[in-house]
């Protein structure tokens, strides 16, 4: 199982959190975004990452790669096994994706003035949901799951994005520390990622 992934993108980054939570061997391979290997080219009609080769198969897309694992590989579970709970938890993944997402990308690759105002509102709906992370442990869960794995390349990049959370928000910081201190989590980072937070 190969793994085509960059230092720094969060979608890469939650993928390699689902594979090493599930402690799956794979290799990685990292690649230049600039300079696409021929390998990734011949494998994914949109040359993106991450790319997730398995024997003959091949997929693209974080979330697709994300629930081809889980599915694959069901122990331990990143996902709750009732319906509701599961519908949930996609639901929760959806609103990450949607909501936060989208900031992300504009922080990084639009001009300074789009990064301020995507800063301001990734700030604004981060900390407007600090009372959820207060109720459990993780995301909604007792446990860890693929949300938490969605979420936590985000919180891990806030000091490189200029994001400061505000004391009310105290409970998001908890919540932070736990996710990082996880084995899974540190085995996941790259050395890029890492000099994000020195």
């Amino acid at each position: 199982m190969n793994l085509y992934t960059t230092g720094t993108s969060i979608e890469c980054h939650r993928t390699r959190i689902v594979l090493a939570e599930k402690e799956i061997a794979h290799e990685t391979v990292e690649v230049d975004l600039k300079k696409l290997p021929e390998d990734l080219i011949d494998l994914n009609p949109y040359c993106s990452v991450p790319t997730l080769e398995d024997r003959d198969l091949v997929l693209y897309n974080s979330r697709v790669i994300m629930e081809y694992l889980e599915e694959r590989f069901p122990h331990p579970p990143l996902m709750p096994v009732g319906p509701v709970a599961r519908a949930q938890s996609r639901l929760a993944l959806f609103r990450v994706e949607n909501d936060w997402y989208p900031l992300v990308d504009i922080i990084e690759t639009k001009g300074e003035k789009a990064a301020i105002k995507a800063r301001k509102e990734l700030t604004e709906s981060i900390v407007s949901t600090a009372e959820v992370f207060s109720v459990m442990p993780y995301f909604l869960s007792e446990s860890f799951t693929m949300v938490d794995a969605s979420i936590a390349p985000i919180l891990w990049r806030l000091p490189h994005y200029g994001v400061e959370l505000p004391a009310s928000a105290k409970s998001i910081q908890d919540y932070a520390n736990r996710i990082f201190e996880r084995e899974g989590f540190q085995l996941s980072l790259t050395e890029s990622e890492r000099e994000l937070r020195l």
